[in-house]
């Protein structure tokens, strides 16, 4: 187990580097760049702008140096940062008045008062909390859904739990978010619109978010399990005269559920960190709705720190998963 977690901790790395070196690439192939602003500056005041942030540098020098601030560690003195250039997102105090800091993410190339750091602390929160109750979502409907539908196979129950997977795969956020805005807050009056901050303001963005998601858990729950169920050992328990629910608990859903697990890693992290449109239907403060406008204001600092940040959350549930394969399922080993 220890060599596979070595392993993957290397495959992490290497996943983020090629993420990081394809996103800062293309990232400034598009045309644009963060000072082409509707006020157009004089050509001495964008070069200055350009030389202060080391934007005139050649592309190669620019990307070490930034992977540099977020990579390497560095020891300073104690005390709050000098600027927004300073700012580092882990801080770690030493003795003799020393602070190890790690992680410098860089300003804000638009909002220049503000660091990547500063945007992390505040937004990141938001989009986590969303994230969970979406993925709270997806599997108090998909799961029970996926169950009920396979054990009830080609009857009532299931046809009606396919249905409103089918929905569900159907129906995506950005059409889902406003119908609900307009029947639950417009006409019912029973939720807020948009917002955060509240019960009620969580319930139709999680609700939007992960709606779709257990649909999909619910249509690979159920043919996972209808998998399982004729298998020659639940035959066989049958047969010892073990009762339906101790055959159910002990064996077809242990059994069935690592194919879902597989998916339950990205799906999560999906929640997590893909929430952009359900953010910006529901004007709702997260990382993803930073996100979205750095994009369109080519804030290059905060496109490469949201990216790798979204990155490192995909990896991390993806190694998750596959540990849990062997809590799953004893015959999985890992050499």
């Amino acid at each position: 187990m220890t060599a596979f977690i070595v392993r993957r901790i290397l495959w992490m790395a290497l996943v983020l580097f090629v993420v990081s070196l394809m996103t800062f690439f293309l990232m400034r192939a598009v045309p644009g760049g963060p000072f082409d602003t509707e006020r157009n500056f004089p050509d001495s005041v964008q070069e200055n702008l350009e030389a202060r942030f080391g934007l005139d540098q050649p592309l190669i020098v620019q990307y070490f140096r930034y992977i540099s601030l977020i990579v390497v560690p560095t020891v300073t003195e104690s005390g709050p940062p000098r600027a927004t250039s300073e700012v580092y997102l882990v801080n770690i105090d030493l003795p003799n008045n020393q602070t190890l800091r790690w992680m410098n993410f860089g300003p804000s190339l638009v909002n220049r008062s503000r660091s990547v750091t500063d945007i992390f602390q505040e937004n990141v929160g938001v989009t986590f909390q969303l994230g969970l109750a979406g993925i709270a979502v997806a599997l108090v409907i998909g799961l029970p859904a996926g169950i009920i539908s396979a054990l009830n196979r080609n009857t009532v129950y299931d046809y009606a739990g396919m249905s409103v997977a089918t929905i569900g795969v159907s129906v995506t956020a950005i059409t889902l978010g406003p119908l609900m805005q307009y029947i639950f807050g417009v006409e019912l009056r029973w939720l807020p619109i948009s917002g955060w901050g509240t019960l009620k303001h969580m319930v139709m963005p999680a609700f939007a978010l992960g709606f779709a998601q257990s649909a999909i858990i619910a249509r690979l729950t159920r043919a996972s399990l209808l998998q399982v169920l004729n298998e020659d050992y639940i035959r066989t328990a049958r047969a010892k005269g073990l009762s339906s629910r101790r055959i159910i608990w002990l064996h077809v859903l242990k059994n069935g559920m690592i194919p879902v697990v597989t998916v339950l890693g990205p799906i999560a992290a999906f929640l997590v960190t893909g929430s952009f449109v359900t953010e910006q239907i529901f004007a709702i403060p997260g990382i993803g709705q930073a996100y979205v406008q750095s994009i369109g204001n080519r804030d290059y600092t905060l496109i490469m720190g949201t990216t790798l940040f979204f990155a490192f959350i995909l990896v991390i549930a993806n190694t998750l998963v596959d540990i849990s394969y062997a809590w799953l399922d004893p015959r999985i080993r890992y050499n």
